[in-house]
């Protein structure tokens, strides 16, 4: 287990040294690319998610690497990339793989890829948690339901070829867009999953695509095209960090 410590501890955490604690499950190697420019994608899960006085626990799943099950009331919360009282957001793979293990349905995408930058539009009748993490915030931080409406839709980075078909029983779906039907689900208050990636980067996506090109996993023109959406469109990076947040932290 490789682990990353914040200097700076909390005072009242939820555990005996007063830190929040939060686990990585990566079910992907680092990039090359990764590694030399943010020396892993635990960092860059860090850097989006977390805050000073945390600790973040990096658990390789990809080469059979778990937590121990006497470990994990000891966290506040998973994170799942590429258990079930606590907080549970699953990215990409992560979401599909939460939805499969819970009953849903995953296969691949009828209309093949989806790589680049998709606009998520949010559904009307919301799950009250999920309400009060899309509420905008003005800037001061407030959210107020009164004053401040509720975020209808965002652009996120999206790389994969296989989709959640249908949610598990008592989930629901929070966002979808014209590619895929399930782009976000909840299941109760403690299980989000987001089909794009909130924590890539342009640059992360644009080696990506690269090497996806030079694997032969994607043809010439959808590489063009994705790339050519990066330079037209941004994600919402900002604000789909906020709402992660808020969802693994209970605020």
């Amino acid at each position: 287990m490789e682990m990353m410590m914040r200097m700076v501890m909390n005072e009242g955490g939820d555990d005996d040294h007063g830190e929040k604690r939060f686990g990585l499950l990566l079910a992907a190697r680092d990039s090359e690319y990764v590694k030399k420019m943010y020396g892993g994608y635990l960092n860059v899960f860090v850097e989006a998610f977390g805050e000073e006085g945390e600790r973040w626990d990096l658990f390789r799943v990809v080469e059979g690497e778990f937590p121990e099950l006497e470990d994990l009331s000891k966290y506040d919360g998973f994170v799942i990339l590429d258990s079930m009282a606590k907080k549970v957001l699953g990215i990409c793979f992560g979401h599909q793989v939460i939805s499969r293990a819970l009953g849903g349905k995953v296969g691949k995408s009828h209309s093949g890829w989806d790589l680049g930058i998709r606009k998520v539009n949010i559904v009307k009748d919301l799950p009250p948690l999920m309400t009060k993490l899309l509420l905008d915030e003005d800037e001061d931080g407030n959210n107020n339901q009164m004053i401040m409406p509720i975020i209808s839709s965002f652009s996120i980075i999206e790389c994969h070829q296989d989709e959640v078909l249908e949610v598990p029983i008592g989930a629901n779906v929070i966002g979808y867009s014209e590619k895929t039907g399930v782009e976000m689900f909840m299941l109760e208050s403690h299980i989000l999953g987001i089909q794009g990636h909130p924590e890539y980067t342009i640059d992360i996506l644009n080696n990506l695509i690269d090497r996806l090109l030079i694997d032969q996993f994607i043809q010439e023109d959808l590489a063009e095209n994705a790339k050519n959406m990066l330079e037209r469109t941004e994600p919402d990076r900002k604000c789909l960090v906020k709402i992660c947040r808020k969802f693994l932290k209970g605020r």
